[in-house]
């Protein structure tokens, strides 16, 4: 399926591995120019550079900025005062006590993964507008359904940014920008593999990835954890115009993993 995303700027925040790695890859895998965003030189630099080699340095633009400091998204404005796709990936999770969870925890939570999304929205998306044009993603978690105990700064977190991203979709109306939010379940990040294999010594990745979905999603329908390209691909479609039907959405990328219809 071509996307049609040539002409298209797209700014994935922290851009460098993981999920946004791959978002980053599959815009420009569909002809986008893609700004490149992570905390430090080298991660971009090097993240730049292997995205480059393979479509063109020329559609790939770094941006050097910690979007949950505020300010961040000033500087990404004056570097690149315009683009088409937003994705607002920028996230962190973390296991935690909820008694032991610290004000500044829950504050730091919510600057990484509900502030730097309001930030940059509130920077691009009103330039979509009044060019008529303009896609805002926000990647979401399945949690923001079924919160967790464990994770409960993180689960509201995940929910806020359902909440703003259908309060964005409303001020939309009548145009071509959309707003939607993506809902991953477990995906196969470097991290979580990385953890899956430290929890499970001398155990075959593939035996150690099937008892984790056992022990912590064991209502999930593809019973794997899901390829950050897969996410990505789910991404690229709502950025894409064949999308243009799809707004103010929470779009489930989660294998199955949430027992629920709607």
């Amino acid at each position: 399926m071509d996307l049609n995303l040539q002409g298209k700027t797209a700014l994935v925040s922290a851009s460098t591995s993981g999920i946004g790695y791959a978002i980053a890859s599959q815009l420009l895998e569909d002809g986008a120019t893609v700004i490149v965003n992570g905390r430090s030189a080298a991660t971009v630099q090097h993240a730049a550079a292997a995205l480059g080699e393979r479509f063109g340095a020329g559609r790939v633009l770094p941006l050097v900025a910690d979007m949950s400091v505020a300010g961040s998204e000033l500087a990404a404005a004056a570097a690149y005062p315009q683009v088409d796709i937003l994705v607002n990936n920028m996230g962190s999770y973390a296991l935690s006590d909820f008694f032991s969870t610290s004000d500044a925890d829950w504050q730091a939570m919510f600057e990484t993964n509900v502030w730097s999304g309001v930030r940059l929205a509130r920077t691009y998306m009103k330039g979509m507008l009044e060019r008529g044009r303009g896609r805002v993603i926000f990647i979401s978690s399945e949690v923001a359904l079924t919160p967790m105990a464990a994770m409960a700064h993180y689960s509201a977190s995940k929910a806020t940014q359902l909440s703003i991203s259908r309060s964005l979709a409303e001020l939309t109306k009548g145009s071509a920008v959309t707003v939607n939010s993506v809902l991953p379940g477990p995906t196969e990040t470097e991290s979580l593999k990385g953890f899956i294999e430290s929890v499970n010594p001398g155990l075959a990745y593939a035996d150690a990835e099937r008892k984790f979905m056992q022990e912590n999603r064991p209502s999930s329908l593809i019973y794997r954890l899901a390829k950050p390209a897969e996410v990505a691909n789910v991404v690229a479609f709502l950025a894409s115009e064949r999308a243009a039907v799809i707004n103010g959405a929470a779009i489930r990328a989660e294998g199955g993993t949430v027992q629920t219809i709607a």
